[in-house]
């Protein structure tokens, strides 16, 4: 070609469209584009947080309850050791 090299017009070439593509970028079209996008990224978060807090909520009620019912297995088994030491009690005073 005209004594210029193949990678200095790929350069050229790209500077071009680079520059023409920061000019579409800051346009008034794109950035209502990229505003309208930005709104629909915040919508998307709040319903993310929203779901995110039901889960904790339900996680913890689960956890509350769990810790419940072992203390609850915790106590019924306790009151039927007692019971049996009660009666095991009882059954040595009736063989005297």
């Amino acid at each position: 070609m005209f004594g210029i090299s193949k990678n200095v017009l790929l350069f050229l070439g790209g500077l071009l469209v680079g520059t023409a593509g920061v000019k579409v970028l800051s346009s008034k079209d794109a950035k209502k584009a990229y505003t309208h996008c930005t709104a629909a990224a915040l919508r998307a978060k709040d319903s993310v947080m929203e779901t995110v807090t039901k889960i904790q909520e339900n996680a913890e009620d689960i956890y509350a309850e769990a810790k419940q019912i072992n203390l609850d297995r915790k106590e019924s088994e306790k009151s039927e050791e007692l019971g049996s030491e009660v009666t095991d009690e009882e059954s040595d005073n009736d063989e005297d």
